[in-house]
């Protein structure tokens, strides 16, 4: 959840330097970034809504801080229910898996997208 969540804030930072139509779409994809943690969190029985407001917390403050960039790579210990350093804890995550992931989930969004598209467009042809 580390990584979506640094992605997320950086998204919406830049969506808001934008002044067009693709501001919208940036927001977007920040906001469904963070379905990813948020559901971690529930399905470990744990307190979402603390542990994601944490989280969010460590990983603006990382951000906007130049001197607090560690806490860039603090996520989710949903065993014991706590945000932690990843890193200290030996927990990393494969960059490439982690790229492609989010371009295969894009691709499958973005072609789903298309087909409802598509049948809308013929739907409007029948009436």
């Amino acid at each position: 959840g580390a990584v979506e969540w640094s992605l997320s804030i950086y998204l919406e930072t830049l969506a808001t330097t934008l002044g067009s139509r693709e501001q919208l779409a940036i927001a977007e994809f920040a906001e469904s970034l963070l379905v990813i943690p948020k559901i971690l969190s529930v399905n470990a029985a744990k307190d979402a809504t603390e542990l994601v407001a944490k989280l969010r917390a460590y990983h603006h403050t990382s951000q906007v801080k130049p001197d607090k960039k560690h806490l860039a790579h603090y996520g989710l210990d949903l065993v014991e229910g706590v945000v932690r350093n990843n890193v200290e804890a030996g927990v990393l995550e494969p960059a490439m898996a982690k790229v492609k992931v989010l371009q295969f989930a894009t691709e499958a969004a973005i072609t789903i997208l298309r087909i409802d598209d598509l049948i809308r467009l013929e739907a409007k042809e029948e009436q």
